[in-house]
């Protein structure tokens, strides 16, 4: 009886992370390039790394460098551009958290908690604060 209890719950919790949430902001997608390479060049790391039969971390270690440093190039000559920083940063966590890395650093970009110097600032909305705490305060000497 509580296994099925348990798959509602599974299933109402996907229906409601799924739920999409208001934004006055744009958000900028990853690049269909980009993420093909970072899921093609993390499968070769993968594969590099159980291939290696060692059975310690430090080969998935290795791999993971490899993959962080393999994969912008490979992205570079798919894009035949220079990368932007958000594009290669998203290239690099997915190489260390490989299943969300890329997808969690894209939504910092978007939430404005990253930002890089070829990309505008993002202003991000603080809820409950007039418009006069945002004014400049200005500076008074102490003496």
């Amino acid at each position: 009886m509580t296994r099925k209890y348990g798959w509602l719950a599974a299933v109402l919790a996907a229906f409601v992370f799924t739920a999409q949430t208001a934004d006055a902001g744009q958000r900028k997608e990853i690049n269909p390039a980009v993420s093909g390479t970072a899921f093609w060049v993390g499968a070769a790391s993968t594969g590099a790394g159980l291939a290696m039969h060692t059975g310690n971390g430090a080969a998935y270690g290795v791999t993971s460098f490899g993959c962080a440093i393999i994969s912008p190039m490979v992205a570079t000559v798919a894009l035949n551009r220079p990368l932007k920083y958000r594009e290669a940063h998203v290239l690099i966590s997915s190489c260390f958290i490989p299943v969300i890395g890329g997808w969690l650093v894209n939504e910092a970009y978007n939430n404005g908690w990253l930002w890089a110097p070829d990309e505008k600032p993002i202003r991000v909305g603080q809820h409950g604060k007039s418009k006069l705490a945002a004014k400049k305060v200005e500076k008074t000497a102490v003496r």
